[in-house]
């Protein structure tokens, strides 16, 4: 399913401020609300179409994830449910100056499909005589991942308490991901009031910090100590990856501080995209101590002007 321009529908730039993207759907808002466009159902699907923009831009975490993933991409990911949740309607179309009952209860109707809107995108299912069947509240687990286990994918067993009752359930993280990703686990969650839909688990990544490498995005560096006379006279040295082990070739003459790609190296893309790469960055080794040999020879090398 291609997804949407939200940028687009609300009119303004992908570098907008929190500021104009409110100002810009307030000016929609006002012209397509179905209060001012009765029976117009042209005006109702580009009010909803407003509303969808907004909920996701004016979230700083979906219009992150928007960004990051582009609209075709979003639009797999996230569920209208997704979109909408946390997003009060009736509370935002208060505070700009709108009426959220009385003939037209767009609150009702914009959220409960009165209309013909995604039903299954909402956060609330239909009114029933004692109320409104309300989802369940979403659960967040922190799983904690080591770089290998985030680079080459991995299966865990994710132990969580609802309601008293300890649940356990069985997680496929893919290779690639990145900390700060979160994985839907549907219907996981709360149970829904009124008979309302359960809510869902979602597994947040966390990165374990490596005793080697040290992450930049989907980059790594690794820092290796030589001894001079390597970095002088060149050679070759074995280093770790996170797939094994790698050889990299040390001209002479390299100086301390001088780093060398590995590429592929680094963590792989989820989406399965250019990966990351391995930088390792030499730095001369200084002794802490020497035998009398080697201090005899440092001295030779010092009279040489080494």
């Amino acid at each position: 399913m291609a997804g949407k321009d939200y940028y687009k529908i609300l009119g303004v730039s992908k570098n907008a401020s929190p500021e104009e993207i409110k100002k810009a759907y307030r000016k929609l808002a006002l012209k397509y609300h179905p209060d001012r466009n009765p029976n117009n159902k042209e005006a109702e699907e580009k009010f909803k179409e407003i509303n969808e923009a907004y909920a996701v831009l004016s979230d700083p975490e979906k219009r992150r994830q928007y960004d990051t993933f582009g609209a075709d991409s979003f639009s797999q990911r996230f569920s209208q449910e997704d979109i909408f949740r946390g997003f009060d309607l009736g509370e935002i179309l208060r505070e700009f100056g709108f009426a959220t009952g009385g003939r037209s209860n767009i609150f009702t109707q914009f959220f409960t499909g009165m209309h013909g809107y995604g039903h299954k995108g909402s956060p609330f299912e239909e009114d029933t005589i004692f109320g409104r069947r309300e989802k369940g509240k979403d659960i967040s687990y922190e799983l904690p991942l080591t770089l290998e286990e985030m680079a080459k994918g991995v299966s865990k067993t994710v132990s969580y308490y609802l309601d008293g009752k300890k649940e356990t359930v069985n997680v496929k993280v893919p290779k690639g991901i990145e900390p700060g990703k979160k994985l839907r686990l549907q219907g996981k969650g709360y149970p829904g009031q009124m008979g309302g839909p359960p809510g869902d688990l979602y597994i947040v990544i966390k990165e374990i910090p490596h005793e080697l490498f040290k992450r930049e995005g989907k980059d790594l560096i690794l820092k290796r100590y030589l001894p001079y006379s390597l970095l002088a006279l060149g050679g070759e040295v074995e280093v770790p990856t996170l797939f094994g082990q790698a050889r990299i070739k040390i001209p002479a003459g390299t100086t301390s501080g001088t780093k060398f790609r590995l590429k592929g190296n680094g963590l792989p893309s989820m989406g399965g995209g250019e990966g990351g790469d391995l930088y390792v960055e030499v730095l001369a080794s200084i002794p802490k101590t020497l035998t009398p040999r080697q201090r005899e020879l440092i001295a030779q090398l010092k009279e040489e002007g080494l």
